[in-house]
């Protein structure tokens, strides 16, 4: 049983997003910037994309009475933009509407040969 540690302090977490929001005007997406930024630091890109989620909603509903509700709003983030953004690449729908989409199409298709 392993138990997981906070490798980073959180002042080297709010740096990192910080330096992500100050500098993704020179890179082609927020994503490269995640990127390049997470190597300077030593850390998984997906990690700090996790500390960018919780630092959107953070900054933006607060302030918060305790952790667990900052853990509920980012939890709330995270579902509206996996099942209720709209996305203007797939036609202006929520990725849950376009997921449900491809898989029906592809059961028509599988019944149809």
């Amino acid at each position: 049983m392993s138990k997981t540690t906070n490798k980073f302090s959180p002042e080297v977490r709010e740096r990192a997003v910080r330096l992500v929001f100050d500098n993704e005007g020179r890179h082609e997406s927020r994503w490269q910037a995640v990127m390049s930024i997470s190597a300077k630091i030593g850390c998984a890109p997906q990690t700090l994309n996790e500390w960018i989620k919780k630092a959107e909603v953070i900054h933006r509903r607060g302030p918060w009475r305790n952790f667990e509700a900052v853990e509920y709003a980012a939890l709330e983030w995270v579902d509206w933009f996996n099942n209720r953004r709209l996305l203007e690449p797939i036609g202006n729908i929520p990725p849950a509407e376009a997921e449900a989409n491809f898989h029906a199409t592809m059961e028509t298709e599988a019944v149809a040969a």
